[in-house]
C-alpha cells in the first residue's frame, strides 16, 4: 500500500480512485484478488499505516456489496478474513460495522467451500473458518470451527506428503502453506481454552507436521535462502524461508536438521539435493502433482537448477503470469526448463492456464554417493505418446568442482533438444572447446558435450510476478542416442 489510494501488487501499480476500481476488468484478475486480500494489514511496519487500513477497511465495507466481485470469491473472502482478524489481534480495532461484515464474509464462505478447486484452496477456506470460529462466539461460530477442523483432519495428511513437502509441488506454494500452519497453531495455542476437547489431539501433531515441511522447505531452497523453481513458483509471494524459521522460533518450534545430508532424496514429492563443495544441485524426478490436481504444475520433469559458490547459475524459467494466453503456455512449457524437448512437444500437456492432459510419470530413480561424487538418475515416459515411442533418461553426476549430465534417448525422434537456462547475472561466449560462463563477481564455468553444437538463444527469466529479465538459453542439439554435458568450474 503505497499511499491511500494506491497498491503495488505483483510488480504493477495501480490506483484505487472510485468504487468500481474494486473490480476493474482492466487489472489482471490476480492483481484484483490482491487488493482484496488485505496482507498490507499485517506487512512490516504496517502501525505507520494505521489510519490508511481503517479507512480501507471502512471503503471495502461500503463499496463491496455481499455477494458482489471479485472480493466475495471463497478465496479471498479466506485471506482477507485472516488478516483482518490478524490485524485486531495485532492492535487494530474492528468496529462494530466492521466484525458484522466479517461475520456476513465467515457466514458467506462455509456456504461456498472450494471443493471442486480442493488443493490450497481448500485449505484456506478451512483456516479461515477456524480463525473466525475462535474470533467469535456463539451456535454459528461453532459451526464454523466445527467444519473448519474437520477440513483441516481430511486434508493436511493428504496435501502434506510423507517426506514433508505439500502435493502441488510447488515451493512457492509449500512455502504458503507453511506460514498457514504456523498461523494455525500460533491461533489455537492463543484460544487454547476454546478448541473443542475432541479436535485437541489433531492440533498436537501440527507441530510435528510443520516441522517436516520446514525441513522440506529449507531442503528446496538455494544457498541465497530462496526457493527453487520448480512448477508455479515466484519470489515476493510466499515468506522466506528465514521469516518462517523465524516464526516457528517464536512459536518454541526449534528446527529439525536430522538427515540433511550432503544427498537427501525427497521420495515422496520427487526432488532431490545435492550438495557438494561450493554447488548445489537441486533436480526434479518426480510427478508433476496430484493425478486429480495439477493446475499448478509445469512440464519440468527432470529439470534442474544448480549454484556454485552461492551464485545461481542455471535456472528453470519461473512464474510472472497466471493469464490464459501464449506466454503462461510458454512458461509452463518443456523448452523454459533445464531438460529435455522432443520432437517440440511438451514432456507432460499442459494447456489453458491450469490444465494438464497426458503428463510424464518418473521411470527407475537412484541415487548415491561413490568416491567423492554424488549421482543421481531417472527416466520419464512423456513422450512414449509420440510416434517414435521416446523415453528420456538423465544422469547427474556432481562432484565439488564438476557437474556431469548424461542424456539418453530411447525410441525413435525426429529431433531433441537439451536447454540450459543461465541466470541473468551470467554471460556465455563460445570457445574452441566449448562455452565459457561467466559473471560479474569472478565465477567461470566451462561448458562441453561430447556431440552436436550448443546455440546461444536470447531468452527471459521470471523471478517474480509481472517480471521479465533478459537472460541466455544454452540449445544443445541431442544428435544421439546418448549424449554427454560437462559443467567444471574452479
Amino acid at each position: 500500500m503505497l499511499s491511500p489510494t494506491r497498491f503495488r501488487f505483483l510488480n504493477e501499480e495501480h490506483e484505487l480512485g472510485n468504487a468500481s476500481d474494486w473490480n476493474s476488468p482492466e487489472h489482471p484478475k490476480l492483481w484484483t484478488y490482491n487488493l482484496h486480500y488485505f496482507d498490507d494489514l499485517n506487512a512490516e511496519n504496517a502501525e505507520a499505516r494505521r489510519g490508511w487500513h481503517e479507512t480501507l477497511l471502512t471503503r471495502w465495507v461500503a463499496e463491496n456489496l455481499p455477494g458482489k466481485g471479485n472480493g466475495w470469491e471463497p478465496y479471498p473472502v479466506s485471506r482477507r478474513i485472516v488478516n483482518w482478524i490478524k490485524w485486531d489481534f495485532a492492535g487494530g480495532v474492528l468496529s462494530e460495522s466492521l466484525q458484522h461484515s466479517l461475520a456476513v464474509q465467515s457466514r458467506w464462505l462455509e456456504r461456498r467451500i472450494e471443493w471442486h478447486l480442493l488443493g490450497n484452496h481448500l485449505f484456506s477456506n478451512a483456516k479461515a473458518l477456524v480463525f473466525a470460529g475462535l474470533y467469535f462466539h456463539g451456535a454459528e461460530a461453532e459451526r464454523w470451527l466445527e467444519r473448519g477442523f474437520r477440513i483441516l483432519a481430511r486434508e493436511l495428511p493428504e496435501q502434506v506428503l510423507a517426506d514433508g513437502g505439500h502435493f502441488e509441488r510447488s515451493t512457492m506454494y509449500h512455502a504458503l502453506a507453511v506460514e498457514d500452519l504456523l498461523d494455525l497453531i500460533n491461533v489455537t495455542a492463543t484460544y487454547h481454552g476454546a478448541v473443542p476437547e475432541r479436535w485437541r489431539a489433531l492440533v498436537a501433531t501440527w507441530p510435528e507436521v510443520a516441522s517436516r515441511m520446514r525441513k522440506w522447505l529449507m531442503t528446496m531452497c538455494h544457498p541465497d535462502g530462496e526457493i527453487s523453481f520448480f512448477n508455479d513458483a515466484a519470489l515476493g509471494i510466499a515468506p522466506e524461508f528465514k521469516s518462517l524459521n523465524d516464526y516457528a522460533a517464536a512459536l518454541d518450534m526449534p528446527l529439525d536438521t536430522e538427515g540433511l545430508t550432503r544427498l537427501v532424496a525427497l521420495t515422496a514429492t520427487g526432488y532431490a539435493r545435492l550438495e557438494s563443495g561450493p554447488a548445489v544441485l537441486l533436480a526434479d524426478i518426480g510427478e508433476i502433482g496430484p493425478s486429480y490436481l495439477p493446475g499448478h504444475a509445469h512440464a519440468d520433469t527432470l529439470s534442474f537448477e544448480l549454484s556454485v559458490q552461492g551464485r545461481r547459475v542455471f535456472v528453470n524459467g519461473g512464474t510472472s503470469t497466471y493469464t490464459a494466453g501464449a506466454e503462461r503456455l510458454r512458461q509452463r512449457g518443456t523448452a523454459a526448463h533445464n531438460t529435455v524437448i522432443v520432437d517440440g512437444q511438451n514432456s507432460s500437456e499442459v494447456w489453458g492456464s491450469f490444465r494438464v492432459a497426458r503428463r510424464a510419470r518418473p521411470l527407475d530413480v537412484r541415487c548415491g554417493e561413490k568416491l567423492d561424487s554424488l549421482w543421481l538418475e531417472a527416466g520419464h515416459d512423456g513422450y512414449r505418446r509420440l510416434i517414435g515411442c521416446v523415453t528420456h533418461r538423465r544422469r547427474w553426476v556432481l562432484s565439488g568442482n564438476a557437474l556431469e549430465i548424461l542424456d539418453a534417448l530411447e525410441g525413435q525422434s525426429q529431433r531433441a533438444m537439451a536447454c540450459f537456462h543461465l541466470h541473468p547475472d551470467f554471460e556465455v561466449v563460445s570457445e574452441t572447446n566449448g562455452l565459457k560462463i561467466t559473471n560479474g563477481d569472478g565465477l567461470a564455468l566451462n561448458f562441453s558435450a561430447s556431440q552436436g553444437m550448443p546455440q546461444l538463444i536470447p531468452s527471459t527469466w521470471h523471478s517474480q510476478f509481472g517480471e521479465s529479465t533478459a537472460s541466455t538459453t544454452i540449445q544443445l542439439p541431442l544428435l544421439g542416442s546418448e549424449t554427454r554435458i560437462s559443467i567444471t568450474w574452479c
